[in-house]
């Protein structure tokens, strides 16, 4: 297997020191982060842009690059069908859910629940997003990990402590200024990563519609499952009923993303850019989608799993530029440098939004029951103590996620679990006038107990698809295999 040279290296490090150094930029500039009103809203001076591909790239991430991508190798199109749901929950996120925070004003979005219910709802549900997002966060920095381990052989566990810690470095100096425009400078890498997959595959096999002809010969392309069986993988029910859920607890009550649009001024500039997210999110899925049947085209007669070279299909990605784009000094590292991105946008905007949520639904209040007030240096402080807390415990993490299954199965499902119940406490408070701070958290933690049981702890996992690959030529792949005759073989996503 080929693996990355110095030219490579050169340039995975020169987009490391970028990410670092705007982080400093933003810590030795502007208010020089003199309150927690600058170091976690940005002195809601932020434009429309940079918040609307925040919001796009913190959702998205390296879960999204190497885990669409497989799914649609292994499974088929049917996965995509899910951006039709993202339109139709962005106008009721839009114009029902985020006016509200914004005549609330506050840092955590959680204290809406404090002021409707009373301040144990704002606790419980605080402490249910803070499980979500540590959760998540483990996946998305094993993410990363993943792609180094299959292009370099260095340990997954030099990737995550060496990502997490340029991650947790710029985030905690940087405040949300610098996690937003590192956002910006992040999906460009993430954007050419996936460009260079497509267009090295059309140049392959001969173009864009001859990677969607031998797609469709492979029984890849499929938009028309309607299944009613709840335990088939993917259907036109589950990913337009659960993306829309999905996607609307993300923007609608999530406080990664609540945050990041109060960092605007007014409210129809966060709306603008909950509206540009939309079709900036869709087009990179759907792109990440395609670039999945591009790497069919390439292994679809000698699939890696099965001929040993990969150990999870999440590393299908990295390492087809590998075959691929090996013979070009720098190209790999270039790719490897967005995959790295893409995991260091969320988890930089899971160590700004924790810290804000910790110190406002937690230390503050118990600050004030035993009437001691933080001074704005000291809550300063401690939200960059707190960030790097929450950084360490990421890294963590990290290494549990490994037991979740494939990337993209855990990622939706963290989410579905925890933001379902976390959105219905929201949507209680926000459209009915009979519910109570009790009823609330017992809700909330019923729905929080049934979720993980159906998402972690069911006897029936999802049906796979009946897609065949042929294991044959493996020879012609790079010298690697052959097993000298045609094979069927039925995958199983691991």
């Amino acid at each position: 297997m080929a693996t990355l040279v110095a030219a490579d290296y050169v340039v995975i490090v020169i987009t490391m020191i970028i990410s670092s150094g705007i982080g400093v930029y933003y810590w030795l500039s502007g208010g020089k982060q003199k309150s927690t009103e600058e170091y976690f809203m940005a002195d809601r001076s932020m434009r429309v842009a940079p918040v609307a591909i925040g919001l796009t790239v913190s959702y998205l991430s390296a879960v999204s690059l190497l885990g669409v991508s497989s799914e649609n190798y292994v499974y088929g199109t049917q996965y995509a069908v899910i951006n039709i749901a993202y339109g139709l929950a962005t106008p009721i996120a839009t114009y029902f859910y985020i006016p509200v925070f914004f005549k609330l004003g506050a840092t955590s979005s959680f204290e809406y629940l404090e002021k409707r219910f009373g301040s144990m709802a704002r606790m419980t549900t605080s402490f249910a997003f803070m499980l979500q997002l540590l959760l998540y966060s483990g996946v998305v920095l094993y993410a990363p990990a993943l792609a180094l381990e299959a292009t370099t052989g260095i340990s997954t566990t030099a990737s995550v402590i060496g990502i997490g810690l340029v991650c947790t470095f710029y985030s905690t100096i940087g405040g949300i200024k610098a996690v937003l425009i590192t956002d910006v400078f992040q999906s460009l890498l993430m954007l050419i990563a996936v460009i260079l997959v497509i267009v090295t595959a059309a140049l392959d096999v001969g173009g864009l519609d001859r990677i969607w002809e031998i797609a469709r010969e492979g029984s890849r392309v499929e938009f028309d499952s309607t299944s009613m069986d709840p335990t088939v993988r993917h259907t036109w029910w589950s990913l337009t009923f659960g993306g829309f859920f999905t996607y609307l607890s993300l923007y609608g009550s999530n406080q990664v993303q609540v945050q990041r649009m109060l960092t605007i001024k007014k409210v129809q500039g966060a709306q603008a850019a909950l509206w540009w997210s939309w079709p900036l999110a869709s087009l990179m899925s759907l792109g990440l989608c395609y670039s999945g049947l591009a790497i069919y085209a390439k292994y679809r007669n000698c699939d890696p799993l099965k001929s040993g070279r990969i150990g999870s299909y999440d590393q299908l990605m990295p390492l087809y530029v590998m075959d691929m784009l090996s013979a070009y000094p720098g190209v790999p590292g270039l790719f490897i440098a967005g995959i790295f991105s893409a995991g260091l946008s969320t988890i930089s905007a899971t160590v700004n939004s924790l810290a804000a949520v910790i110190l406002e639904d937690f230390i503050k209040p118990i600050c004030s029951l035993r009437n001691k007030e933080i001074t704005a240096t000291g809550s300063v402080v401690l939200s960059k103590i707190l960030a790097f807390v929450v950084g360490l415990a990421c890294i963590a993490l990290a290494f549990m996620a490994r037991y979740l299954g494939g990337l993209l199965q855990a990622a939706l499902t963290i989410f579905g679990v925890v933001g379902g119940p976390v959105l219905g406490a929201y949507t209680l408070g926000m459209f009915t006038r009979l519910g109570n701070q009790r009823g609330m958290i017992i809700g909330l933690l019923t729905s929080l107990v049934f979720s993980l049981w159906t998402g972690f702890g069911q006897p029936k996992p999802p049906i796979p698809n009946k897609v065949n690959v042929k294991a044959m030529n493996c020879s012609n792949l790079a010298g690697y295999y052959d097993h000298g005759e045609s094979l069927d073989l039925h995958l199983e996503y691991q």
